[in-house]
């Protein structure tokens, strides 16, 4: 690594987190607004419980490992694999069980990091002109009518009827409902949606009580109750704001370890951002092989700020030309299979830029 490349990686690091953890609320509006829009073993072992059940070592007939006796329910602190009937007996085995115990940790963090690195499925296809949705948020609209997202191409283009008439009154591009009348009209449809267990909706409220706003008391804690709803039912994106929130201390004390939980699971969720930040804290404590893996996979998804990023790796050379042409192509590939004609015109006639 050249000499100043640690700290340029600092002040990248530095920059794109502030950037992205700070923009969340303000980037999200689209979501409700309709009528205008450091690994260690212990962090690895849960984010692979996160996704799969893993069972103990013959959970039906609890034998201690070292003496043999039932009813042993004293579990490896490290691998969660055997049992011990009491403390005594898993200080004796220790050492024959080290080698085992290392063993089946080093397997869950392959298993860990083959979960992790997958490339995730692209964001679904808009519901009316089935062209993927872009990762930016001004480039989609959230429907708090029938909880749909659409592009922003198909929100700014004209609606007609079933007799091909054009509908002079805003009304929904998908279910045609009439667009809310105020901004009260709007909350109240977006209330209704979380109490049918919308996890979008849930986080759009989630982000108007971060924020105090639309008729919101400012509440934190309200907040994360919604995200973490959000996140239950699989809203990859209310895990990374969650991570954030552990990041920085917002609601909750400052917690880098669960902060790290989370954006690993809105990776493979499939949200770029978290992945984005994920990266950001890999490379903060040197790891920029994985750094960089990470970007590789944000840039594929939308990221347009990790393909900064490795530009900036490339200048220090921290990453090869073929990484970063490789980076390069695959953000064409991806705005290859976003970009739309109404898309571009909505982009230019309304200020909702989509990449």
């Amino acid at each position: 690594m050249k000499e100043g490349a640690s700290q340029k990686i600092t002040n990248i690091n530095s920059t794109n987190t502030t950037s992205a953890i700070n923009t969340v609320s303000y980037n999200n509006m689209n979501i409700a607004n309709n009528n205008t829009a450091a690994n260690n073993d212990d962090n690895t072992l849960e984010v692979v419980e996160q996704l799969q059940t893993m069972s103990t070592a013959d959970d039906n007939v609890s034998l201690c490992a070292n003496c043999g006796k039932e009813g042993a329910n004293n579990i490896c602190n490290k691998c969660k694999q055997v049992k011990y009937c009491n403390a005594v007996c898993k200080k004796v085995h220790k050492k024959k069980h080290k080698k085992d115990c290392e063993e089946h940790i080093r397997q869950i963090a392959e298993k860990h990091d083959e979960e992790l690195f997958k490339q995730p499925p692209p964001l679904e296809d808009c519901p009316i002109c089935f062209i993927q949705l872009p990762t930016r948020d001004s480039g989609k609209r959230y429907m708090s009518c029938c909880g749909k997202e659409i592009c922003s191409g198909c929100n700014h283009a004209p609606v007609y009827d079933n007799q091909g008439n054009k509908i002079d009154e805003k009304v929904c591009a998908f279910c045609r409902t009439p667009a809310p009348t105020s901004g009260e009209d709007n909350i109240k449809r977006l209330k209704l949606r979380v109490e049918a267990g919308d996890p979008a909706a849930m986080y759009a409220v989630g982000i108007y009580y971060r924020e105090g706003i639309r008729g919101f008391p400012q509440d934190d804690t309200m907040a994360l109750e919604l995200w973490h709803r959000s996140a239950e039912l699989g809203y990859a994106k209310s895990f990374y704001i969650i991570g954030a929130s552990y990041e920085t201390g917002r609601g909750v004390e400052v917690d880098k370890g669960k902060a790290l939980y989370y954006y690993k699971l809105g990776s493979m969720g499939g949200d770029p951002t978290a992945r984005h930040l994920l990266a950001l804290n890999e490379a903060r404590v040197g790891n920029v092989e994985r750094a960089l893996k990470h970007h590789m996979i944000a840039v594929r998804s939308g990221q347009n700020n990790s393909l900064e990023v490795i530009k900036d790796f490339y200048k220090f050379e921290l990453a090869t030309k073929e990484d970063y042409t490789k980076a390069l192509q695959s953000y064409q590939e991806y705005l290859g299979e976003i970009k739309s004609v109404q898309r571009d015109k909505a982009a230019a006639d309304e200020d909702c830029p989509y990449y």
